[in-house]
């Protein structure tokens, strides 16, 4: 049984976090019985955010007669100190718990820390010495904030997204992470579902001791992999390393990850599914695509105001309008019976 000690925290869990971000689109009785299964397989590492809807809920729904055998972090996207006071409280009534053992600040546009004026470090310092939070930690994009958040010592983790199709920037950042003994929890470990085979993004993290891939899960089927790896967890093979070489020469670059920080659109348009629509043609089902639903949406596409919003606020420095573009072009040529063209996604 494969183990990860999240840095300081002393944190040991087992490599399998479960990411509670998709729990919010089925029902409560399903999502409970989900969680509970996912316990009582040998996961005890639970994310969610107070922006989830009512994830947070659900978690406390189903795990809060265990909560002392199991670690939940949570988040908060808020600016200033009385909105943090306000998501910790209702992070804790709807989780139904006294405490959060790691608390983040959910992608903030800058590294907070005291005396920055927005109040939010002293505010989870606060929240600490009371005893609501264990752990003070961050969650990001950007990369700039990231290194920042490592090189201040103030986080005991940073959650950032890390999979097999991850840079030497990313790789640089869980060796920092290392160095200065911070927990490194991976988020996106299937890139937003473009990566199709758990097993081998499993051993592709497992190659990192100090991280914890934390997996975004909805369904029974995705728990049950997930389970598996718990006793049986996949290495890394000659057969993998082609596999994820071969992924990586297509889809590395200029693509979207659709993590959605560059919503809402103001013409209504889909941007995390649209900006990379090629992409999951490729990689997944196209019926669901390819339905009269799914053709409203990519359509929405022509109603672009070529405002610049969602280049301004993508993470990644995306020329999100360009890519919506090019990625109607390969939908309509889908539509019309054509192959998709080799563009650059």
């Amino acid at each position: 049984m494969a183990k990860i000690t999240l840095g300081r925290t002393g944190i040991t869990t087992d490599r399998n976090g479960f990411g509670a971000l998709p729990i919010q689109r089925i029902p409560i009785g399903d999502a409970v019985k989900l969680l509970r299964k996912a316990y009582d397989g040998g996961i005890t590492f639970f994310d969610t955010a107070r922006a989830y809807t009512d994830s947070e809920e659900k978690l406390g729904q189903a795990l809060s007669d265990i909560r002392s055998h199991i670690y939940i972090a949570t988040k908060t996207a808020a600016e200033k100190a009385e909105e943090f006071w306000k998501d910790l409280h209702s992070s804790l009534t709807l989780l139904k718990t006294d405490y959060i053992d790691i608390y983040q600040f959910h992608n903030p546009s800058f590294c907070p820390k005291p005396d920055d004026r927005s109040g939010l470090y002293e505010a989870a310092l606060k929240a600490k010495e009371q005893g609501k939070i264990r752990f003070i930690s961050i969650t990001n994009h950007r990369l700039s904030v990231a290194r920042e958040a490592v090189a201040c010592g103030l986080y005991d983790t940073l959650q950032f997204p890390f999979c097999y199709l991850s840079g030497e920037p990313e790789l640089g950042l869980v060796s920092d992470c290392q160095k200065h003994n911070i927990g490194f929890i991976a988020m996106k470990s299937l890139s937003g579902g473009l990566i199709t085979n758990s097993a081998a993004a499993y051993a592709f993290a497992a190659q990192y001791p100090d991280v914890l891939p934390i997996w975004g899960i909805q369904k029974e089927q995705e728990l049950d992999e997930f389970l598996s790896y718990i006793e049986h967890p996949p290495v890394m093979t000659e057969e993998i390393r082609t596999m994820i070489a071969q992924d990586r020469e297509q889809l590395c670059g200029s693509f979207c990850r659709g993590c959605g920080y560059c919503m809402p659109c103001p013409a209504g348009i889909e941007i995390n599914n649209c900006a990379r629509m090629s992409l999951l043609l490729r990689r997944s089902p196209s019926a669901s695509h390819l339905s009269q639903e799914g053709q409203e949406k990519m359509m929405k596409i022509k109603e672009c105001l070529h405002c610049g919003q969602c280049a301004a606020k993508c993470p990644y420095g995306l020329n999100t309008p360009e890519l919506l573009e090019r990625n109607l072009k390969d939908y309509e040529e889908v539509l019309a019976g054509k192959e998709m063209t080799a563009t650059n996604f």
